[in-house]
């Protein structure tokens, strides 16, 4: 392990410059296994943590684990809207199937501290991006979604959220059915100034 965090990554520019979101509805298996998992989260805890709060958790989805989501969040779903029509309830029963593997990234802020709360969550943010660099460095394809389902509170209940808990996203991991799709990127020259 001290070999890989001593030794250059010459790569991680290229990486950088061409990761690109791949879509969670056109992903297939394999997604990571449990040492490549554990590797793409254990990247992701290296985020700025200011004050070493670990203000994130992570919740795993993958097996069958993703049907008994795709239920939870159906079950919501039509709590709030009875007259929910059969097919929308079948669209979020899939929702957690298009992926093999997600990440459900917990933002989780600690109030009443020298710390601010927006940074707590930037971080969280940090977390799901570095998750999305380390997947592609390791061959998969990721997306960082969050759909209603991140901001419902029958949902969070049921994931066991906490006080100062939220969803930051919902992180999908596997390969790719199709060739990803470059997308127009911002003009930098747009972007910046100096002071």
């Amino acid at each position: 392990m001290s070999e890989i965090l001593n030794s250059p990554a010459p790569d991680a520019l290229g990486l950088l410059l061409s990761r690109r979101s791949g879509s969670a509805k056109a992903m297939i298996g394999p997604g990571p296994n449990d040492d490549e998992l554990r590797t793409i989260l254990r990247a992701a805890t290296r985020v700025p943590d200011h004050g070493k709060l670990f203000p994130w958790r992570f919740i795993i989805f993958e097996g069958e684990a993703r049907a008994r989501m795709g239920e939870t969040i159906a079950a919501c779903l039509r709590e709030s809207d009875p007259s929910i029509s059969p097919e929308r309830l079948e669209i979020e029963r899939a929702r957690f199937l298009r992926a093999p593997v997600i990440v459900g990234v917990v933002s989780r802020v600690k109030s009443g501290i020298p710390i601010p709360e927006w940074e707590q969550q930037l971080s969280a943010g940090a977390v799901c991006q570095t998750m999305l660099i380390a997947a592609t460095a390791m061959g998969f394809v990721a997306n960082w979604i969050t759909e209603w389902c991140a901001y419902d509170s029958r949902v969070g209940e049921r994931l066991g959220l906490d006080v100062g808990e939220r969803i930051a996203g919902f992180v999908y991991i596997g390969k790719p059915s199709v060739p990803l799709e470059e997308r127009v990127r911002p003009e930098l020259e747009k972007l910046v100034s100096w002071f």
